[in-house]
């Protein structure tokens, strides 16, 4: 499997124009991972890509990522890839072994709260997001961005081996910031 081919899947499934960014937002930090870890960044990148494919489709616990890895091995797609996917959702018991489950799982929610510290931001540019304190102040508001889940963020961090502040946070920010444009936070006129 090849990048061309996770987006044909993903746009195939998937139509809503936020949840195409959250993927893209997931693929970057995935690849970020898989330099750092000295890992596959293509592969890395594809699972960051699909990992929520099925959601326009199956938004609700359990069909989400259960449809989606009966959808993928109907098409053949490598089990490790399909693993990953179920992985990410704690619903599916399917635990976290490998590096790259872990990595995604570590960074799914992050992208959603950097995403919205972005966006509150008058620029509407990640890339003005250039102190890791202005999240972290979002991050103590539990009312910000309420649906995230940041015990996720802080287990997959701790299962990565990764600080979250001095770490994990800067890389996924770091990730998001090269594809601003393509998650439509590069500012008011760029998009």
């Amino acid at each position: 499997m090849n990048r061309e081919d996770a987006w044909q899947l993903l746009t195939e499934f998937t139509k809503n124009e936020n949840h195409i960014r959250h993927a893209l937002a997931v693929e970057a930090a995935m690849r970020a991972y898989a330099l750092k870890f000295g890992e596959d960044e293509e592969k890395w990148g594809i699972v960051g890509l699909i990992h929520d494919f099925d959601y326009d489709k199956f938004p609700t616990m359990p069909e989400h990522a259960i449809e989606g890895a009966k959808i993928l091995r109907a098409r053949d797609w490598p089990e490790e890839i399909i693993r990953a996917v179920l992985s990410h959702a704690d619903y599916t018991r399917v635990s976290r072994e490998s590096l790259m489950e872990k990595a995604l799982y570590a960074v799914d929610e992050l992208t959603g709260l950097i995403t919205a510290v972005a966006l509150v931001r008058p620029s509407k540019d990640i890339r003005d997001i250039t102190k890791i304190k202005s999240i972290k102040k979002k991050w103590k508001d539990k009312s910000f961005a309420a649906g995230v889940h940041r015990e996720d963020i802080v287990r997959g961090c701790e299962a990565l081996g990764v600080d979250l502040w001095n770490e994990h946070v800067p890389l996924v920010l770091e990730a998001m910031k090269r594809i601003a444009a393509e998650l439509g936070l590069a500012g008011r006129g760029d998009n």
